[in-house]
């Protein structure tokens, strides 16, 4: 070892490099850090100085199977790169790493640098091809070490866990007995609180639902601490939204042991590290599943109903053509339509002040870049009636009582609710009589801590009242229906299915939950002529069938002068004016489609929109100025002064326009004039040059 170590080697620094992989070892294992502390003294007794012998002990309790969160390790490599450093010292090659990627490159380093690499069976120079061989394999004994060590512990874990007994932290409404085995939680309220999370889903058949349910009637969800000085108690807070997701989807509710739901995946990042993130596997891909493992709060047949219908309700994934949960807003048939275009669900869009104007429409084509229009648009309330009023056809007065169960389901709903408060009321009274009992047990002369307890006391009934007052308001504000006494009352209410269809207290989201009891999907097509949409109904039970609904008119269509007035228009104008016309119009009180009486300019621009000529417009043998203009090859202008002067008779009509009356003597008077005109040649002369100009 000392022929290794040369002069020029003690004049640089001498690294000890310290690690351990977790902290456990570093607090539990303390003879190792010894070992490697001890590395100093030994580096002293090789010829450093110790001003000249550096520590680095800030990797202690992280793990090397990489380099990316070992500032200690990428210091070491900077240094030696930089050729500051002598020797690194560590007490065996998995000290410094275990990736063969990061050793080796430090090998490299030290071998260009004239870097010693240092440990208990001696003295290595990775310049050397003997030394540099033996590190090589070092390192790669120490990674296949790590690999083997992997592999125990992850093929004990399988094992206990193939036979259910592997533990690890169980959902909020189970725990484990002193058998080790899972078992429901001893708290009542608890357990009837995990029931009412899967018995409001069922019913409201959404997640957030389910959260605006307790928020609404003020329920806590309790959450169980592990680790720690809380290890095992209950804490109690607000049900949010991603709780109840992580309620629904485990499979633990359902009494089924499951390992190996997710799995750890290393990705680069584009800054060169080594990134893992936990991918959430499918439950095909999972490892190990055993059925009625443990006590279940719903079966199984139930967990994967409820999956089915968290995945309908996405709406940022796959699209699917099942209809999602029932939503406010006035739109009936939303989730219930498909397009017969592109397949795809149609959407509900809510135009005007408030969303009052609900439209259906589906845009796919468009978006999707295969056309420029929308593939259907369509006002919601024809449709909407068109399926209210065959349902409401459908449903014959003995199923009814379905109402009745729904109401005793509510009042059912509301006792859940009532319990829940008197668990949490006998939860506050069991707080206050404790606090009271430690109070009175605490010897009176022993001040400090009598007056702490006191004030507990004190705590827990002020707790306990504004809990009290609490659901005195709570059942102020929903109170439950007696239903055995008002039943009769009700049958005869629900006989007449559509005032119960049509009530006010009816709301829109009970209509849709009601529709989707009965109908499947609903394809759409519309028809142009006429315009019209053709429904195509699945109902739940596997019969089909198909409806015509007249659409309303676009508004240019329902303004638009009605084909019987234009024919009555073309029809009167051959023998009367157009003020005649009017006036025939008022006698009659006919009025345009806005509800106005028709006027005379009204009258001229139906004539010139449908092109209808004006009673006597022109009679035999008469042009128009743009008629003369052309036939002797002349200005409009020409014309109109020929007019003024005299030289050819024009008759002026009503609308202002002019008719020309012209002999073939005239015509060849014109002629004559025209050709021996000098102001005529020069002006044709100049238009040809023009012309021909531009041409060129």
């Amino acid at each position: 070892m000392q022929n290794k170590i040369q002069s020029h080697h003690k004049e640089k620094l001498a690294y000890v490099y310290l690690r351990q992989s977790t902290m456990g070892q570093v607090r539990l294992n303390q003879e190792s850090t010894e070992r490697q502390y001890a590395l100093k003294n030994k580096a002293e007794s090789l010829g450093w100085q110790l001003h000249q012998i550096k520590t680095l002990d800030n990797d202690l309790g992280l793990s090397g199977a990489q380099s990316s969160n070992r500032e200690d390790f990428k210091s070491l490599v900077a240094d030696v790169s930089m050729g500051k450093v002598g020797a690194v010292l560590a007490l065996e090659a998995s000290r410094l790493s275990r990736s063969c990627t990061d050793w080796h490159r430090l090998l490299e380093i030290c071998a260009l640098t004239n870097t010693l690499i240092i440990d208990e069976d001696g003295c290595y120079n990775p310049s050397d091809f003997n030394d540099q061989l033996l590190l090589g394999l070092k390192g790669t004994m120490s990674q296949a070490e790590l690999h083997f060590i992997r592999a125990r512990l992850l093929g004990g874990k399988i094992n206990k866990a193939k036979k259910g007994q592997l533990r690890f932290p169980l959902p909020v409404g189970y725990c484990y007995d002193s058998e080790g085995s899972a078992v429901l939680d001893s708290d009542e309220q608890v357990r009837d609180v995990i029931a009412l999370v899967f018995k409001i889903f069922n019913d409201q058949g959404s997640a957030y639902a389910v959260s605006h349910y307790f928020g609404k009637n003020n329920i806590l969800f309790p959450k169980r601490a592990y680790g720690g000085v809380w290890k095992g108690k209950l804490m109690w807070g607000k049900l949010t939204l991603s709780r109840v997701l992580g309620v629904l989807k485990n499979p633990s509710y359902a009494g089924v042991y499951v390992y190996g739901r997710y799995r750890h995946e290393k990705t680069i990042s584009p800054d060169g590290t080594i990134k893992a993130k936990m991918i959430k596997l499918t439950q095909d891909n999972w490892q190990i599943t055993i059925q009625d493992h443990h006590d279940q709060y719903i079966t199984w047949d139930d967990y994967l109903d409820n999956q089915k219908r968290l995945e309908k309700n996405q709406t940022n994934g796959i699209e699917t053509l099942l209809p999602g949960p029932a939503r406010e807003g006035l739109a009936l048939l939303h989730g219930l339509l498909i397009c017969s275009y592109c397949g795809h669900k149609i959407t509900v869009r809510y135009q005007g002040h408030g969303g009052i104007a609900p439209y259906y429409q589906c845009s796919w084509r468009r978006k999707e870049g295969s056309g420029t229009k929308d593939c259907l648009t369509m006002r919601c309330e024809p449709v909407d009636h068109a399926i209210a009023e065959r349902v409401l056809s459908v449903i014959e007065p003995q199923q009814i009582q379905i109402a009745v169960r729904a109401l005793e389901e509510l009042e059912n709903r509301q006792q859940g609710v009532s319990k829940q408060w008197q668990l949490k009321l006998q939860r506050a009274q069991y707080e206050s009589d404790l606090a009271q009992r430690r109070y009175e047990e605490v010897d009176p002369s022993n001040r400090l801590v009598a007056a702490t307890l006191e004030k507990r006391w004190n705590d827990s009934l002020a707790d306990l009242d504004t809990l009290q007052q609490q659901y005195n308001e709570q059942v102020n504000n929903n109170k439950v229906y007696n239903i055995s006494s008002k039943k009769e009352e009700l049958l005869k209410l629900t006989k007449d299915f559509p005032k119960l269809w049509h009530s006010q207290s009816t709301s829109s989201k009970d209509r849709k939950r009601i529709l989707r009891l009965l109908i499947k999907d609903i394809t759409v097509k519309i028809s142009d002529i006429p315009k019209q949409a053709i429904l195509y109904l699945r109902w739940q039970g596997g019969a089909t069938e198909e409806m015509s609904v007249a659409l309303p008119p676009k508004s240019s269509d329902k303004w638009r002068c009605s084909p019987d007035i234009i024919e009555q228009i073309q029809t009167l104008a051959k023998s009367m004016t157009d003020q005649e016309i009017v006036e025939l119009f008022a006698s009659k009180a006919l009025k345009t489609n806005k509800g106005n009486p028709y006027t005379l300019y009204s009258i001229k621009w139906i004539r010139f929109k449908y092109n209808i000529p004006s009673y006597n417009l022109r009679k035999p043998g008469e042009y128009s100025i743009n008629e003369v203009a052309h036939k002797f090859d002349v200005s409009h202008h020409v014309v109109r002064y020929w007019i003024e002067k005299g030289i050819i008779d024009a008759r002026k009509a009503h609308n202002n326009r002019f008719w020309i009356f012209l002999s073939p003597e005239k015509e060849y008077e014109l002629r004559e004039k025209v050709n021996s005109s000098t102001k005529i040649g020069l002006a044709r002369a100049k238009y040809l040059s023009t012309n021909e100009g531009g041409a060129l």
